[in-house]
């Protein structure tokens, strides 16, 4: 059964962005069914079809995961960003975008540590190494440049991840740019991690900014149930002030009674207002 879009693909200047925790690809007969990339792997790929975002944030991305990703966006989309372990194996947190409409100025991966450059590198009470993947655009119609930052903050540890958000205030104010941060925070909206990428990187909610609210603000993380209006919203997208959010929306589609993930992707219709190239 086809599921309506909730944005569905864009045609200039406006700019489809989506943040999707798509869940680590596992499998295994102790694992929930629901859970096993093999009965949701049809969903995300059915999902991401639909939609085509222009620029699409993932987090938890393993790489078989990436295969299935690339199939359902096709050969117009491209991806970066490479595992966060020593030698760039394992869980990732990549940007794919579409290569017809944006070209990719520039990027680079760094770990969410004392050590940004080094790979796998560990800090601030985190016990898993935790990165973020940035990238500078310009956007082919309109010639803008503009920055996204896509990251998976830590689980556990309140000082990684307001660390980490003043790491990632610091790179954003340094590169000037109209920008999108977003991403699974791992925080709510009253934690210190989120209120310090609105304060000191001085970025909106795109919820709260949005002229149009295309769905209920549904919690995020919804463990594979009916999405539900109380719980925490700990996937967020940020934009600066030059940044116009025409709608945001939460997807909670289900497709062929299956649920792509244990989390609920978080989308908006975005125009830019910025430098050109």
């Amino acid at each position: 059964m086809t599921v309506p879009a909730l944005i569905g693909p864009v045609v200039a200047p406006e700019l489809h962005a989506m943040s999707f925790n798509i869940r680590r690809a596992m499998e295994g007969f102790a694992r929930p069914k629901q859970d096993r990339w093999s009965v949701r792997a049809p969903a995300v790929a059915e999902m991401l079809r639909s939609e085509r975002p222009t620029i699409l944030g993932l987090q938890e991305v393993l790489p078989g995961a990436m295969t299935v990703v690339t199939r359902a966006l096709g050969p117009t989309h491209r991806f970066i960003g490479r595992g966060r372990g020593r030698e760039g194996t394992g869980e990732g947190t990549p940007l794919v975008y579409d290569a017809e409409r944006l070209e990719l100025r520039g990027w680079e991966q760094q770990a969410l540590s004392a050590r940004p450059d080094e790979q796998g590198s560990r800090s601030w009470g985190n016990l898993i190494p935790r990165i973020l993947v940035t990238a500078e655009f310009a956007d082919t119609s309109t010639g803008i440049r503009f920055l996204v930052v896509n990251t998976h903050l830590d689980h556990l540890s309140s000082r990684s991840r307001r660390r980490s958000t003043e790491a990632i205030s610091a790179l954003v104010r340094k590169r000037a740019l109209p920008t999108i941060v977003m991403g699974d925070l791992n925080a709510g909206a009253r934690s210190r991690a989120v209120r310090t990428l609105l304060s000191c990187a001085e970025l909106t909610d795109s919820w709260s900014a949005a002229e149009d609210r295309l769905t209920p603000l549904w919690s995020t993380l919804n463990g594979y149930r009916r999405p539900r209006l109380t719980g925490r919203r700990v996937d967020w997208m940020l934009v600066s002030r030059d940044v116009r959010v025409r709608a945001a929306g939460i997807n909670a589609g289900v497709f062929d009674g299956i649920r792509p993930s244990d989390h609920l992707a978080v989308q908006a219709l975005l125009r830019l207002d910025g430098k050109t190239q």
